[in-house]
């Protein structure tokens, strides 16, 4: 029968304890990372959520103590009391917190029995992602995930607490909510008291905290939950965390500069790194023009180079076409790269290709000439033009995309992340943000063969772009801004649209009837019939901000119970089939062989 916690208190966690309880008696409480026999010796080393203390038996301890300490395996749970002695000098173990410590056994409980674990309780496994999350539990024991978990905890403190000294109010919203599809798909729950009714879990609490602004409350934020129903990356998940927050009377840069301050905050209280404030400003134009991305990684340079002026009278039809279409001819320079063999330039074109590139020429800048996959099409003297422009030396490797201007620059975006991965350009402690604003306020979707809002219907227009909503649209800006750390999109926001006139011409060029949008929409459109003040707000990803600032490959490793790529749960086996009396109640039938031909 396993011990109890009767007549006993932890007295300390075990990376607690120091020189300073040298000569103390104690009391710590964990798990059994290891146990070794040496001599007379027996050494535990017990670990809890602050990482590990050595205790020692050896043979002059109690009797029941020594049978005790026979019994122990990895993983066991147990309550420890002894006396804190020093270490001797040369028995001091540089490598642990509490190495220049241990403490002598003077009972010991075996609070729980444990099996052998599917994995080792440590941070170098080589386990599959898959074992890891079916047995969670156990993978948020190493210290490498659990100190994720906290760096999560104590990162959502000082977000309250720098919020709240700055005046905003934290406000709950509504998990179930109407679904106003727009967007990425929604969660779907189904009323047992509305039959043939649904709510939809919120994808963001976007409409409550535009109506929480036209309440008055001029300072608004909310750790939230949201859930999405989209295909996973290594950054999403179906359901994830937004520091969400909303102001009042505001314009882009009093939103950009508070958001910088809590930043900054949030880096020296949970990193010690004091960040540059204010952060580097960046059109869309100019980003996608020099780093063919809206979440620029300025961690390096490698820019896109335009050349299509310097081409445009080849006859290369890849390049000429591409011209002719109102396309362009852009590039850039892999310094040092010119010594790349042909299967690894073969691999950066296949990068290209699955961002719908047809290819990439190249030219290798050698010492006194050229070697090139256009070379039959281009001279010397104009594949030396190309290279002063772009500055290319010997040694050098110039990557030529051409196609339409969102191919060009989707695929050389890529290619150059792939290029300064390969040269190891990229570094987890080097942290480079930026804000990315003056976004078209509109994209045309191929799927749908209309224009869709690039960010949400209720972005407002730039104030000297409003006039475009009747006559051009598709060539309004809005007022939106995205941060940018490493490559990663941090948060984005925008000002509101808070006028009902301007949101109703807004929906109209995303193709809504007056109706359509009333139906969607109304409870919105009413509310701004009583005073809507000017607003606008900025949601960050908690879990994609936890994973930059833990150097962690995936959000999966800073969320405690994550989903994988089909959006189950291999920990509970969720999602699961459910009793046909829980369907009944909700007026439900599910239709097995739709289903099975919908998926094959």
């Amino acid at each position: 029968m396993a011990d109890t916690m009767q007549g006993i208190k932890r007295s300390a966690y075990c990376a607690e304890i120091d020189e300073i309880y040298a000569g103390q008696t104690v009391t710590v409480t964990g798990w059994v990372q290891r146990k070794r026999e040496m001599g007379p010796f027996t050494f535990i080393l017990l670990r809890d959520r602050s990482g590990i203390v050595q205790a020692v038996v050896n043979e002059s301890s109690p009797a029941e103590i020594i049978a005790k300490t026979k019994e122990i395996k990895s993983e066991y749970v147990l309550a420890i009391t002894g006396k804190v002695n020093l270490r001797t000098e040369k028995n001091i173990n540089p490598k642990m917190k509490t190495g220049k410590i241990e403490i002598a056994v003077e009972e010991l409980r075996i609070l729980n029995e444990s099996e052998t674990p599917p994995f080792q309780i440590e941070d170098s496994i080589n386990v599959s992602t898959e074992l890891r999350l079916k047995y969670r539990y156990l993978d948020l024991r190493r210290p490498v995930v659990s100190n994720n978990i906290i760096m999560r905890h104590k990162t959502a403190q000082a977000v309250r607490r720098f919020l709240t000294d700055e005046g905003f109010i934290e406000i709950e919203t509504p998990m179930l909510t109407k679904s106003t599809p727009e967007g990425a798909r929604d969660y779907l729950v189904p009323s047992r008291v509305h039959p043939g009714s649904f709510y939809a879990l919120p994808q963001s609490p976007q409409l409550f905290k535009q109506l929480l602004m036209v309440s008055g409350f001029d300072k608004y934020f909310q750790i939230a939950k949201c859930f999405r129903d989209e295909d996973l990356r290594a950054d999403r998940q179906p359901e994830f965390t937004q520091i969400d927050m909303e102001l009042s009377f505001v314009e882009p840069e009093d939103v950009m500069s508070v958001n910088e301050r809590l930043i900054k905050y949030v880096f020296k209280e949970i990193k010690g790194i004091d960040l540059e404030t204010p952060f580097l400003r960046m059109p869309w134009q100019e980003a996608m023009d020099r780093f063919g991305s809206d979440k620029p990684d300025i961690r390096f340079g490698m820019e896109l180079q335009d050349i299509t002026d310097l081409v445009k009278d080849t006859d290369f039809v890849v390049f000429k076409s591409a011209i002719e279409a109102g396309g362009s001819v852009r590039c850039i320079v892999a310094e040092g790269c010119g010594s790349f063999p042909r299967k690894k330039i073969d691999s950066l074109v296949d990068v290209a290709k699955t961002y719908g590139a047809k290819g990439l020429a190249w030219i290798n800048v050698l010492d006194g000439g050229f070697k090139s996959t256009i070379s039959k099409f281009f001279d010397d003297e104009k594949l030396s033009e190309i290279a002063e422009k772009t500055g290319a030396k010997a040694g050098d490797l110039i990557l030529i995309c051409a196609d339409k201007n969102k191919v060009v620059w989707d695929a050389l975006g890529a290619v150059r992340l792939e290029v300064a991965n390969r040269l190891e350009l990229l570094k987890d402690d080097d942290y480079k943000f930026l804000w990315v604003t003056e976004f078209p306020l509109f994209e045309f979707s191929e799927e749908e063969n209309r224009y869709v809002a690039m960010h949400h219907p209720f972005t407002a227009p730039m104030d000297e772009d409003i006039e475009k909503l009747d006559t051009e649209p598709q060539n309004a800006r809005a007022k939106a801004y995205d941060m940018v750390l490493n490559g990663c999109e941090l948060g984005g926001g925008s000002i509101r649209i808070h006028s009902r006139e301007i949101q109703n011409k807004m929906f109209k060029c995303l193709g809504f009837s007056a109706e359509d949008a009333q139906e969607r929409f109304g409870f919105l459109l009413d509310a701004f019939k009583y005073g809507a003040p000017p607003h606008g707000g900025l949601a960050f990803g908690l879990d994609r901000m936890i994973m930059l600032m833990t150097g962690a490959e995936s959000i999966r490793d800073v969320i405690a119970f994550p989903k994988v790529k089909d959006a189950s749960c291999l920990l509970t086996d969720a999602p699961n089939i459910v009793e046909d009396k829980q369907l009944e109640e909700l007026g439900l039938k599910i239709d097995i062989k739709n289903n099975e031909e919908e998926l094959s």
